[in-house]
């Protein structure tokens, strides 16, 4: 069977990723009663720090019967000048499956094209389907179903906000997105998307009537320089009590953590009754288990 790879939303159709968020609910309600990757290994290479990715991870294959190994940089030859394709090349010949953590997407993709095992994103410069799988479980757990339902992102338009507008195109919901002018989500995503997605500035209007409001930290993982830029320009695009007013009365508040009380959220939503963020980091682990027993266990036929 060929080998599948995981490194955007568009690597599955739509009834694929249906069925993954379907899987997830049912691995969260029966957590330990399933344990298909039994001598199974999942390689994790991690060239940014985590704590949500990195736990998930090992706990999801400890949970089913497999097991995971973390690699570093500095601990590994890829930290020493090592062609990325020369370690895909070893590790498919020694594990089960390769999850990267990293700042370049066409790193992951060429690692993919070199691994004969399937490749997850784990995190990129560009997007973090992962996270989104578990977002959109999230909202499905607790609406029933995301179709024809309205997000809005507030904040940057970022690896996430790149990944909610091709989720948006995938799940069959619409995506706002309020940002700065200047902090637009990638345009060739866009280009992917649609009518699925509307860009606009004006945080007020893209929460007006929503089902969810969406953000992230205004200053990512390697942007630490920029912060006080992006403080500034990011200043009118917290969500607060006054934004979330504005969407619809049973809306929810997602971010993907780690969160800056003050700055991009208001200490009173995300500690809030709206607030679905602990559910949502706990679905990284069940979300992730379905996305791996798709991988390293597909039904055959």
């Amino acid at each position: 069977m060929q080998k599948r790879d995981f490194l955007t939303l568009l690597d599955f159709s739509p009834s694929e990723l249906e069925a993954l968020v379907r899987r997830a609910i049912e691995l969260k309600r029966n957590r330990h009663a399933h344990r298909p990757l039994v001598g199974r290994t999942l390689a994790m290479i991690f060239e940014k720090s985590s704590t949500r990715t990195r736990v998930s991870f090992e706990t999801g294959m400890a949970q089913l019967g497999g097991h995971a190994l973390f690699l570093s940089p500095r601990d590994t030859q890829l930290g020493r000048g090592e062609p990325i394709e020369d370690t895909a090349r070893v590790l498919g010949r020694m594990v089960d499956a390769v999850m990267i953590r990293n700042n370049d997407q066409r790193a992951q993709e060429q690692f993919a094209a070199a691994c004969d095992v399937p490749v997850i994103n784990g995190l990129s410069d560009r997007f973090h389907p992962c996270q989104l799988l578990a977002d959109v479980q999230t909202l499905v757990e607790h609406f029933g179903s995301v179709r024809d339902r309205t997000v809005a992102w507030v904040g940057d338009g970022n690896n996430m906000c790149n990944s909610f507008a091709l989720a948006a195109r995938q799940f069959g919901f619409r995506l706002r997105v309020a940002c700065p002018e200047g902090f637009e989500p990638d345009a060739d995503v866009l280009s992917q998307c649609g009518d699925a997605v509307d860009v606009m500035h004006e945080p007020a209007a893209a929460a007006e009537g929503a089902d969810a409001i969406v953000t992230d930290v205004w200053a990512s993982m390697g942007q630490e320089a920029e912060q006080q830029q992006r403080m500034a320009a990011f200043r009118a695009y917290q969500v607060d009590d006054a934004l979330m007013t504005r969407a619809a009365d049973d809306a929810v508040f997602l971010h993907c953590l780690p969160a800056h009380r003050g700055e991009e959220v208001a200490a009173s939503v995300i500690d809030g009754p709206r607030s679905l963020v602990w559910a949502e980091a706990e679905n990284r682990l069940h979300a992730q288990k379905a996305l791996l027993c798709a991988l390293m266990d597909p039904p055959a036929g």
